[in-house]
């Protein structure tokens, strides 16, 4: 009787594929302030950096020879290669490189890392087309902001039954930045939304293999291909986000309808964006952080007897491997970061390799951290205690790490960031040419004066 209540309840759900279809449709460009817009372009620039660092990776080796298996047309840049392939695979690519190093942009209330699939999307999309920077940071913002505010209607329980939000979202923002660039009106850019509403991609079971970072790239073609149809006539249902058998209400029972609709074309999803320090979960940060604080103290591994670490359970539930066998593996270690933290000063994508992982000093220090879960602790916070081999115990706390949105990474960090990631791949100039132009993005007259400088 109360499910069926439930069901008959949420028949009365507000209209919200029709209402985000209107907003993506008709905002006006740049209908925002100048913080959303330069947080805009930081995104932007976090996810290329971080799509072009992970180019040479065997992820990108396997996907972009899977692809070209099917002959692709060249219509848009691997973002890091040289080769170029069709569009749908290009935002497939892009998209599983841009995660491949778990160090994208976080959206914390949601844990959605949403440029992966909405900028993987919307610039393979603009590079065919020739379209502006305008044009692209506009698609980019709208895309972001309906990805978040479906992810704010169901989580947590959305991703407590096991999607991986991301890629289960990641289909509407990528659809709604190609209805935008497309210039679809409103009841196109319902149906672009409807088309992708039956394509979520992705499971948290699959964290810590390569199919983990194949969600937002997944998504990413889903929602190109969602707006491609929805452009040429295809029809989907024009509820499919809030009927009783749509979307919303056959992957989640929470079902907060107003965080859609909420201050929609007010208050922008991308403001509250983050970018993480460490190249793992965004839940790992605090502990590396603390480590990290530690060392700084003058405590070398050595003299460490054991550290204990006081996590919220999201921690322990996410990343409890504690004795992860490779990279992958490592970046889902809480144990792992911790060591990392305190042996190197830092957690980049080296210190989540195949050989940091089964470094013996890594993995004997790795042994002696040991966690207990206390939600008394935040999600970005850890207190920390180490007990050192003469008796002493130092404490770390840590409030809010950094990267979050109380201590975000300035601009100078974001930049230094990119040049660690992008330089080994393009090289130091090509890498500080990019840098030098990051936020002039929207006065691009062709995104392709940009994608021409993202090829080696």
């Amino acid at each position: 009787m109360a499910r069926n209540t439930q069901v008959a309840a949420d028949t009365a759900a507000p209209p919200v594929t029709a209402i985000l279809a209107k907003f993506v449709a008709t905002h006006p460009s740049r209908g925002w302030s100048e913080a959303v817009e330069h947080e805009a372009h930081r995104t932007f620039y976090n996810w290329l950096g971080c799509a072009i660092g992970a180019a040479r990776h065997e992820a990108a080796d396997a996907a972009l020879g899977a692809v070209q298996m099917l002959e692709p047309a060249p219509q848009a840049t691997v973002l890091g290669r040289a080769e170029k392939v069709d569009i749908g695979s290009a935002a497939l690519v892009n998209g599983i490189t841009s995660h491949t190093f778990d160090f994208d942009d976080t959206h914390l209330k949601t844990i959605i890392h949403p440029a992966g699939p909405v900028a993987s999307a919307v610039l393979a999309l603009a590079e065919l087309r020739g379209a502006n920077g305008r044009d692209v940071v506009d698609a980019l913002v709208l895309g972001i902001d309906v990805a978040c505010r479906i992810g704010n209607v169901m989580y947590p329980d959305h991703y407590d039954r096991g999607w991986h939000i991301t890629g289960s979202t990641g289909m509407l923002g990528a659809a709604a930045g190609c209805a935008r660039l497309l210039r679809l009106d409103e009841r196109q850019a319902a149906m672009a939304l409807g088309i992708a509403a039956s394509q979520p991609v992705g499971l948290r079971e699959q964290f810590g293999t390569m199919t983990k970072p194949f969600h937002p790239g997944g998504a990413a073609r889903a929602g190109l291909f969602s707006a491609l149809l929805a452009s040429r006539g295809f029809t989907a249902s024009a509820r499919a986000l809030e009927a009783p058998r749509g979307f919303v209400q056959v992957v989640s029972d929470k079902r907060a309808w107003h965080e859609a609709t909420d201050a929609l074309g007010e208050r922008f999803e991308i403001s509250f964006n983050t970018y993480k320090p460490f190249a793992c979960g965004i839940v790992i940060h605090p502990s590396i952080d603390a480590c990290v604080q530690l060392r700084a103290q003058g405590i070398a591994p050595g003299q460490v007897e054991r550290i204990d670490l006081r996590v919220h359970s999201l921690v322990l539930e996410l990343t409890g491997k504690k004795e992860p066998k490779d990279g992958l593996q490592g970046k889902f270690s809480v144990y792992h970061g911790a060591a990392v933290g305190l042996i190197h000063g830092r957690a980049g994508e080296h210190e989540f390799s195949d050989a940091v992982v089964n470094d013996p000093e890594v993995v004997a220090l790795r042994s002696r951290v040991h966690a207990t879960v206390d939600d008394a602790v935040h999600e970005d916070a850890v207190l920390l205690s180490a007990l050192l081999k003469d008796g002493r115990r130092v404490e770390v706390q840590v409030e809010h790490a950094i990267g979050s949105m109380r201590n975000p990474l300035s601009d100078a960090q974001l930049e230094a960031k990119f040049g660690a990631l992008v330089a080994p791949v393009l090289g130091a100039a090509r890498s500080a040419e990019i840098t030098a132009r990051w936020r002039t993005l929207a006065a691009l007259r062709d995104i392709r004066e940009l994608t021409a400088r993202c090829r080696p």
